[in-house]
């Protein structure tokens, strides 16, 4: 006798993965900010490079890359010590696919120049794309392209760097870098003891004939498995720059013992860990003691990155909570259809909206500051602030776009997930809000004749939008008071949205009336949604967001 068959379920009313998208056309906000800051010429590029990392195969590699994490292979079979840091192949295929588009070195020349034009915008749109498929690989990048600016400070070590630096090649094997087709570089600053305080560093830097031999520890060396890194090291003039290779001028492996790769909340598909060097080999960067000025820029370039990935984090959020409303349905109607659900997604692009607009303005900044003093100002002035805002707005964001999903959005098999674990990372990375805050307050001191006119500056490209004035006069008294460091946070947020105004009234207009009409006007809701916009807009900004 035949059992009766019985169909279990029947899978319906679920959205279809969000992928083969083309993730620079479908944005719009995203293509004006790049257009209104000088990249417009660069569309066709960075439709291909869209096409690329939205394809269903570079979101599967992310997958994958966050699933197998790196494993630390301190000695090899015969005992000896190795220190290689093993990574899937899929970590090496979004590496590679960075290193072709440039990602690491774009803003530079061949000797090491600032490339000019709009290299920066240009870049920073690549970032912000890749950083919505995964962001973990990034790290290596970003702080391959931030060191050229510290190595600055050493104009032969970087010409003999940036030969290797400058290819556009991905070589991830375990070898010399001046034998390798492509290099990239990392760095250890902070210690146990000290974390964001790096002057009481206790590593120490001893000169030696062919260099100097440095022994200490780091608590965080980021991406142990490049070929280089920058360090800081107590040498006899004080805290020092150096760059310490993976293998000594000989050919053999440099004495950098990894202890172990952090266990990270987030950031899983790329390595972290604490080591010890063991008189260490490394190169003197810049002058003994001149070692925070050394890396200075460097540190702008990275936090710069910071902003750059939290915005893609918050793109990326809003695209698939938007693509899944509206293919979800819920009592008889799409998602994306219900009033409140419209509320919440349109207040969520226009958040986003702004951080576009507001990153690729101080990336223009980046561009011209070598010949505007005034674009130098605002980039020193607002770099941190920018930071401080953009990176911890994102966590809050991934919530709300996970609760969007519902249980969709909180189970690992889905992005989301993997966004909110990774948002935390970059508003902890190069100085925590309050150093940010700390930042600000030091940049107006130490330069209030140029820190002025920035606000001044923004106070004219926001006039007329609502709060706009008011907002600029507060941000005025609050710096000014002699207790200004109680109120930094209050400021210094403040400061980020009359620059985010600004930065959209320059390329969306009606978004901008309606930001500074949210947010500059009264206290934002920590709620997404709990704004009431009208509907025209609220159509508008969803379409804007995806078509």
């Amino acid at each position: 006798m035949n059992k009766p068959a019985f169909q279990t379920h029947e899978v319906f009313n679920q959205s279809p993965p969000f992928c083969d998208v083309d993730l620079f056309s479908a944005d719009r906000p995203l293509v004006e900010a790049v257009s209104g800051n000088g990249g417009a010429c660069a569309e066709k590029e960075l439709s291909e490079f869209g096409k690329h990392w939205g394809s269903a195969a570079m979101a599967e590699r992310g997958r994958i890359a966050n699933e197998n994490t790196p494993k630390l292979r301190t000695f090899d079979s015969r005992g000896n010590r190795r220190d290689e840091v093993e990574f899937h192949p899929a970590y090496h295929e979004l590496m590679a696919a960075s290193a072709r588009a440039g990602v690491h070195n774009s803003t530079w020349t061949a000797e090491g120049r600032p490339a000019g034009g709009a290299s920066e915008v240009v870049r920073a749109a690549k970032f912000y794309i890749a950083a919505q498929v995964e962001t973990g690989h990034l790290c290596p990048i970003t702080m391959t392209r931030a060191s050229v600016a510290a190595l600055a400070a050493q104009p032969d070590l970087l010409a003999k760097v940036m030969p290797v630096v400058s290819r556009r090649d991905y070589d991830p094997t375990f070898a010399p870098w001046w034998t390798k087709r492509g290099m990239t570089l990392g760095m250890g600053m902070t210690e146990k003891q000290g974390g964001t305080d790096v002057r009481s560093n206790m590593t120490r830097a001893e000169r030696a004939a062919d260099g100097y031999r440095i022994t200490g520890h780091k608590w965080f060396m980021s991406a142990p498995m490049c070929d280089a890194f920058l360090v800081l090291a107590q040498a006899e003039e004080g805290l020092s720059c150096f760059l310490m290779p993976r293998f000594v001028p000989d050919g053999s492996i440099n004495a950098i013992h990894f202890q172990r790769l952090k266990d990270k909340l987030g950031n899983r598909s790329n390595a972290s860990s604490e080591v010890e060097f063991h008189g260490a080999y490394a190169e003197l960067v810049g002058e003994e003691g001149k070692g925070i000025r050394t890396i200075i820029q460097m540190v702008q370039l990275t936090r710069q990155d910071c902003a750059i990935a939290s915005a893609g984090l918050m793109r990326s959020g809003l695209a698939h909570a938007l693509h899944h409303a509206r293919h979800r349905s819920v009592f008889q109607k799409h998602l994306a259809d219900q009033p409140l659900m419209q509320a919440v997604l349109s207040d969520m692009a226009l958040h986003v909206e702004a951080s576009i607009a507001l990153v690729m303005r101080l990336c223009r900044a980046f561009d011209r500051a070598p010949a505007d003093a005034g674009e130098a100002a605002y980039m020193r002035l607002l770099t941190p602030a920018i930071k401080y805002w953009v990176c911890k707005s994102a966590p809050g964001f991934l919530y709300e776009a996970m609760e969007c999903l519902g249980g969709n959005g909180y189970v690992e098999e889905g992005i989301l997930a993997r966004h909110y674990r990774e948002s935390p990372v970059n508003a902890i990375w190069e100085g925590s809000g309050n150093v940010m805050c700390l930042d600000v307050l030091r940049a107006l001191a130490r330069e209030p004749d140029a820190a002025v006119p920035v606000l001044q500056q923004l106070a004219g490209e926001s006039k007329g939008l609502t709060g706009a004035a008011e907002a600029a006069a507060f941000i005025g008294k609050a710096f000014r008071r002699p207790d200004g460091e109680r109120v930094a946070r209050i400021a210094v947020e403040k400061l980020a949205l009359l620059a985010a105004a600004a930065a959209l009234n320059a390329v969306a207009p009606r978004s901008a009336e309606l930001f500074a009409e949210t947010r500059l006007a009264g206290n934002h809701s920590g709620m997404y949604g709990a704004t009431e916009l009208p509907n025209d807009d609220v159509r508008r900004l969803l379409e804007r967001a995806l078509p």
